[in-house]
């Protein structure tokens, strides 16, 4: 039995709050933009300033309550859903902010109505059209910003394919592998995660890719952005499919990896803002030419590294909370090229961090796991054996966010 309850895509708490801020912001900013453009073409008299601020102050509040329901019933999705969305609640807004203040002035009428109604096409215009541009800026930016926050914790997972067992291998020797066993160790996984502080968004199980539960491979998160991959073996890359709207439905800005770059999530380590990308057998020098282009402009510094021994860059390394980068030397080809490298007495002890001061380990590495207590960390261990046998890792079976 899979953890399927833990499944949260996003906490009511944390959307209703996501959806408040993205509302307040772009009434908020719709509100300061008409209200400046109004002032300097009305001559920007400083006694004017008022009464516009005034005047739209009624639909600049209609405009925070529509946007946020827009936003909770997932208009930030997509950058042309929430420039509908903030079209749609601009006008709506402005039309009845409009009656509002027609209606506070004096008995309503038809020309009243009228009169309101054909401010959509005249000074109401601008209003509504500021409100989809920065319902599709802005807004957005404040729903990711607020979602991907440190203080919630996401974690990407899959369920392991009935087919498991067929799984790609290349540097070790195929073995038997018991799938029901599996099964196990991957709810034991999720279970540790959960018990971290992590929320669980389970991908859709998907049997025709045998590598799926990999689930790492597939995407990079920096911050607010998703990097959809473009995995080296093309067995895999069908994976990607479930993992784009994913990563949109949690807020993020999605990016790709395309033809004829390939970039496999597990060569990939970022340490603070330096994120070290394995040149291997499953990332070409395309994929991280790609990837460097999107990672520069999220203020990353990108360093390829060869991978030659082992299958991703984090087969061979991966790094402590202090940004330490660990590893077993025999796997590591350029251990010079980070500036803090500790090695490890055992291949495969790779390091996932689930706080400042506790990681989780493979029980497979037991001498390795007493070196990183010993230097004050605690260890969460889990057994991965079965993942192992595919060449994975305690980082392949999921992706963290926060």
């Amino acid at each position: 039995m899979h953890l399927s309850a833990l499944n949260r895509p996003l906490p009511t708490g944390r959307k209703i709050a996501a959806a408040v801020i993205s509302g307040f912001v772009v009434a908020a900013v719709t509100h300061l933009v008409s209200v400046l453009v109004f002032f300097v073409s009305n001559g920007a008299a400083s006694a004017n300033i008022v009464p516009i601020s005034d005047y739209f102050v009624p639909s600049s509040l209609l405009l925070f309550v529509l946007y946020s329901v827009a936003a909770f019933l997932g208009a930030n999705r997509m950058w042309p859903i929430a420039l509908g969305a903030g079209l749609v609640s601009g006008m709506a807004a402005a039309f009845l902010g409009t009656l509002y203040a027609v209606a506070v002035a004096g008995p309503l009428s038809a020309e009243a109505v009228g009169f309101v109604a054909a401010s959509l096409l005249g000074s109401n215009l601008l209003y509504f059209v500021v409100a989809g541009v920065v319902a599709a800026t802005a807004g957005r930016f404040a729903w990711a910003a607020t979602v991907s926050s440190r203080s919630h914790r996401v974690a990407f997972i899959r369920q392991p394919a009935s087919n498991l067992a067929d799984g790609e291998i290349t540097h070790i020797d195929r073995t038997e592998l018991d799938e029901t066993l599996a099964d196990t160790q991957w709810d034991n996984y999720v279970e540790a995660l959960v018990n971290a502080g992590f929320e669980t968004v389970e991908l859709p199980a998907a049997d025709e890719h045998p590598d799926s539960v990999f689930v790492e491979d597939a995407v990079v998160v920096l911050g607010g952005t998703a990097i959809i991959t473009r995995p080296g073996a093309e067995s895999r890359r069908g994976e990607t499919d479930a993992v784009r709207p994913a990563a949109r439905k949690a807020g993020l800005t999605v990016r790709e990896i395309v033809e004829p770059g390939t970039l496999d999530g597990g060569d990939v380590l970022v340490v603070d803002s330096t994120i070290y990308v394995g040149r291997g057998g499953r990332t070409n020098a395309e994929g991280i030419r790609q990837f460097r282009a999107f990672a520069t402009k999220l203020g990353y510094t990108v360093v390829a590294v060869p991978v030659t021994k082992v299958l991703h860059l984090k087969s061979a390394v991966t790094a402590l909370p202090d940004g330490t980068v660990v590893g077993y030397l025999k796997h590591v080809d350029k251990p010079q090229l980070f500036p803090r490298f500790l090695a490890l007495p055992e291949p495969g002890a790779a390091v996932v961090v689930l706080s400042d001061d506790t990681v989780m380990m493979a029980t497979s590495v037991p001498k390795s796991i007493a070196l990183i207590e010993d230097l004050g960390y605690t260890v969460v261990a889990v057994d991965v054996s079965e993942f192992e046998k595919l060449e994975g890792c305690v980082t392949c079976l999921s992706v963290r966010l926060g």
